[in-house]
């Protein structure tokens, strides 16, 4: 993989992965969408079918990561730093642009939040947030469900008797095969389903940091505070999620 194809394939990628999950989280909050209050099980499908959408786009160019602690979960495992911060580069950029792409399919309904009686905040649109704001439980929060994603992720090239990174006749990145793509979408619906309601299941640093600095750059009318006080918890803790399961995997596999 080239050093283009890389940071092309995670900026694209990554970027469909937050249209679809910011655009789920704006359906269901945002008055005046069709899918208003359509309630949590919406919402982790709709993260799922993004990751499901974005990895397999990426995939052909850059593996597919989509994901900061994949990134680093991998190189703990094998040694290959090289293309690190490229990686994290392209997942970043690609980040801000989704969350930027969200906000303008549902311009109008940002326009009448703010024009709400009782208008909605709008962060939860495209960052997390704890329903119990504890530092230390909703960064071990973050750090298990993290693992619960990256583990799996790093175990699928095994078992399909391949390589990470090594797939016979195309280069699928660290999935193994396509029909592992469809199986981690899957994970993060479950992910969403088990373990986000402490935090919201950020699982990702640049889902998290990357819509939260669009938030707090774009015009949204009466959009409330980007909340960067809490912004560290869903970037360290799956970073050292990541970290952790690189080394289990490393040292277990």
């Amino acid at each position: 993989m080239s050093n283009g194809d890389i940071f092309v394939g995670e900026a694209i990628g990554t970027a469909i992965l937050i249209l679809f999950g910011a655009g789920v989280c704006a359906a269901v909050t945002l008055h005046h969408s069709k899918a208003r209050a359509a309630g949590w099980v919406v919402i982790a499908f709709g993260w799922g079918f993004g990751v499901l959408a974005g990895a397999y786009t990426a995939a052909p160019l850059s593996g597919g990561h989509l994901n900061p602690a994949v990134t680093l979960g991998l190189a703990v495992d094998t040694g290959e730093w090289g293309k690190v911060p490229l990686y994290l580069l392209g997942q970043m950029v690609g980040a801000i642009a989704g969350a930027v792409l969200t906000w303008l399919v549902y311009f109008a309904q940002f326009q009448a939040n703010a024009e709400e009686s009782a208008a909605l905040p709008t962060l939860g649109i495209f960052s997390t947030s704890p329903e119990i704001r504890k530092p230390v439980a909703n960064l071990i929060t973050e750090v298990i469900a993290t693992i619960a994603l990256v583990l799996p992720i790093l175990a699928f090239g095994r078992n399909d008797g391949i390589g990470i990174g090594q797939i016979p006749g195309q280069d699928a990145g660290i999935y193994g095969s396509g029909i592992s793509i469809l199986l981690v979408s899957l994970l993060v619906v479950g992910i969403g389903l088990s373990l986000g309601g402490p935090t919201g299941y950020a699982i990702n640093p640049a889902r998290d940091l990357g819509p939260r600095i669009a938030h707090a750059l774009l015009p949204i009318p009466n959009k409330g505070t980007s909340d960067w006080g809490y912004a560290w918890i869903p970037v360290a803790g799956p970073l050292i999620g990541g970290l952790l399961a690189g080394l289990v995997f490393n040292a277990l596999y």
